[in-house]
């Protein structure tokens, strides 16, 4: 039996799609629900309905065995997860806005200031170019910060730019690009090797087109394969 970890908001519609497609029919879940468990014992699954933010933390430490989340959640947690699948859906981009009339501010006269739900993320970007930043975290309504005079910059997930315009925001640089990926436990791929790998190639086979055989958010070797990695088959 795998546990699949799913996030709420606009991923899940089509993740479910993307299961049905691939044959698991009883992915059909009653979204509007307030439960957060649904088993489902014919196709061999649980589906756990958990917040976007926290499907890397259920896979990393062994609560589920795959999950299904952005590529912005696994570039700011820097899990240690596998991530074989772009999904190609949930298309958006982390990107760097500022109030239209201010673009062309010498941004290295002095620290910018920067509103955003990715501290590590613009952290890590503005470090590598040198420009001294202060970073203010928010946890929504991130748009209002350059108005309210808040921050001098915001980063911020974009996906058609309809909300920067609303505010009179324009977008300056993109980061990076996010889409929906599948992340596997390491302990799971090896003791759920036969379902994993099942999934894997079913949902490859349904639209997941570009395998990514890494550590999600890096290229780089796994760092630690320690106690919160393991677990016990089921």
């Amino acid at each position: 039996m795998l546990t699949v970890a799913l996030c709420k908001g606009k991923l899940i519609e089509p993740t479910l799609e993307l299961f049905t497609r691939a044959g698991y029919s009883a992915a059909k879940l009653a979204t509007n629900s307030r439960r957060l468990m649904f088993p489902c014992p014919e196709i061999g699954m649980t589906f756990l309905i958990v917040r976007p933010t926290d499907v890397p933390t259920y896979v990393e430490y062994g609560a589920a065995d795959v999950g299904i989340v952005g590529k912005d959640v696994l570039l700011e947690q820097d899990s240690d997860v596998y991530e074989p699948l772009d999904l190609r859906f949930g298309a958006c981009r982390i990107a760097i806005a500022a109030l239209r009339g201010q673009v062309a501010r010498d941004r290295l006269s002095s620290k910018i200031r920067v509103a955003t739900k990715y501290p590590k993320i613009t952290e890590r970007y503005f470090n590598q170019r040198g420009v001294p930043v202060e970073i203010i975290k928010l946890y929504g309504s991130i748009e209002l910060a350059p108005i309210v005079g808040l921050a001098d910059r915001i980063v911020d997930l974009v996906e058609t730019g309809n909300t920067l315009k609303a505010h009179n925001l324009v977008e300056v640089e993109c980061i990076a690009q996010s889409t929906a990926r599948l992340i596997v436990n390491r302990a799971s791929l090896k003791l759920q090797h036969k379902a994993v790998s099942e999934l894997v190639k079913k949902l490859r086979a349904a639209g997941a087109v570009s395998k990514q055989p890494h550590k999600a958010a890096s290229s780089e070797p796994a760092r630690r394969s320690g106690p919160k990695g393991k677990r016990t088959s089921r």
